[in-house]
């Protein structure tokens, strides 16, 4: 590159090209999506005071995917997939989460499987989520033992995501729904993102917004999580999206997954 160019080249690292050949292969899919807000006031008060009480910074992204296991379990015709002309439905709820490690100098979100979250605790899934932060493994796939992912070209990433979409051996240990978080990056204004996924059902957690709320004769001002949800219309259609929605804000709401892991402490 000459000297004053005006410019610089960099390369597109093995990780970029792994989250453009996923974002190619989500496009593929036919999807319906839902921009909700839900009153979180309860459940950001329990982890306000638990960390005033202890100093422990409790994950909101833990909770929504606590509180999603419970949701999925209620209506378990989502926690499906399409395998050619039959549908597989899967008796426990993997949620798949993006987990942000940094991987030679980079910043880099890798896909973490939380296992039978309809059954674990919100202290579980807490600390599920912070020992894959500090995975030691420098390497894209440490998480899951396939750091061999990151050889393969762009266009063979993209078949084994097609072909892991349709395998029930990688569907119960990845999940058929997921969990992505980018509101902590909003500040204070109101924050949807339109994801780009290939599971049957995506959460993607947006930013926290201040609300008037009239309570009884008076006027509060309550914490709203701005979350939008993405369903694959092949699998789901609106009304059964719609009944989700509502068991879904509803726990999520009422943060009694929160007050039981903090009850202890």
């Amino acid at each position: 590159m000459k000297k004053n160019s005006g410019y610089r080249v960099a390369p597109l690292t093995m990780n970029r090209r792994a989250v453009a050949a996923s974002a190619s292969v989500g496009r593929e899919q036919n999807t319906i999506h839902a921009l909700i807000e839900v009153d979180i006031t309860e459940p950001r008060r329990v982890i306000r005071e638990h960390h005033e009480r202890t100093g422990e910074r409790l994950s909101l992204t833990a909770y929504v995917i606590a509180c999603l296991g419970r949701a999925i379990a209620a209506h378990p015709s989502l926690n499906a997939f399409r395998k050619g002309r039959r549908l597989i439905l899967l008796d426990d709820v993997t949620i798949g989460t993006l987990v942000e490690r940094e991987l030679g100098g980079e910043i880099v979100p890798e896909n973490f499987g939380i296992q039978k979250a309809q059954a674990k605790t919100y202290r579980q899934i807490h600390d599920e989520i912070r020992a894959a932060q500090q995975h030691a493994q420098d390497a894209l796939g440490g998480l899951s033992g396939m750091t061999w992912f990151r050889f393969f070209p762009e266009f063979l990433m993209r078949a084994f995501m097609r072909f892991g979409a349709k395998n029930i051996i990688l569907a119960k240990r990845f999940g058929v729904v997921a969990v992505t978080a980018v509101g902590m990056f909003a500040g204070d204004d109101a924050l949807w993102c339109i994801p780009l996924s290939s599971a049957t059902v995506t959460v993607t957690v947006g930013s926290i917004v201040e609300r008037p709320v009239a309570v009884e004769d008076r006027i509060e001002s309550h914490e709203h999580l701005c979350l939008t949800l993405t369903f694959n219309h092949d699998i789901v259609d609106g009304a059964p999206a719609a009944r989700f929605a509502k068991t879904f804000g509803e726990i999520l709401k009422s943060g009694d997954l929160l007050r039981e892991a903090t009850a202890a402490t």
